[in-house]
């Protein structure tokens, strides 16, 4: 990786040789090794076996997660907000293990589609709760450092699963809780609640 780095800085107009730039090529290694742990981790050792039995059947929310990604597409970070709801059937997890669980995804090359999708589907296989909401909100920098160059955008996306999909006023709930009443008034409207959507 480091020989491609230099072949990289070289190809840019740049000199490897000089000494800003001698350790880089290792920087950059370390840099994108954590940056992609995500494909190293194991699901089920990082959820290390954090099912509990309890009697509670009410949502539970985890919001405000923050998290970073890299856009597979140009290799650029994005990087935003997480809010994750559940609805137990009989079984909760352990609240340390779902921005856990966000963060094994981010940490791979991504899309902000996939990804909430990954988290909320992997949430549903794991606890099998009665229904299960994901919404990401985040900046790109492929958006705001190239191409259109809209520093304010900001990309929101959603999935919703079981109870969340089907029951209007559950998929409300949620949404105004994590304070997004606008999403709320959205997806009343909206026949399918999965959205995606960019504001400026």
């Amino acid at each position: 990786m480091r020989n491609t780095i230099r072949q990289l800085l070289a190809e840019l107009g740049e000199d490897p040789s000089r000494e800003g730039l001698l350790d880089t090529p290792k920087r950059v290694e370390k840099s994108l090794r954590f940056l992609t742990s995500g494909y190293e981790a194991n699901i089920d050792e990082a959820l290390n076996n954090a099912l509990f039995t309890v009697d509670y059947n009410e949502m539970v929310i985890v919001k405000d997660i923050d998290f970073y990604s890299l856009c597979e597409h140009h290799l650029l970070p994005f990087f935003g907000r997480c809010h994750v709801a559940y609805i137990p059937q009989g079984k909760v997890l352990g609240l340390s293990k779902i921005p856990r669980l966000v963060e094994i995804f981010a940490r791979r090359l991504q899309i902000q589609e996939r990804l909430t999708s990954q988290i909320a589907e992997t949430l549903r296989a794991k606890v099998q709760p009665l229904g299960v909401a994901v919404v990401m909100e985040a900046a790109h920098l492929c958006m705001s450092m190239r191409g259109v160059e809209k520093q304010n955008s900001v990309a929101t996306t959603s999935s919703m699963l079981g109870v969340f999909r089907e029951d209007a006023r559950t998929r409300m709930e949620f949404l105004e809780l994590i304070k997004r009443p606008e999403l709320a008034e959205r997806s009343l409207k909206a026949p399918l609640p999965g959205l995606a959507c960019v504001t400026d």
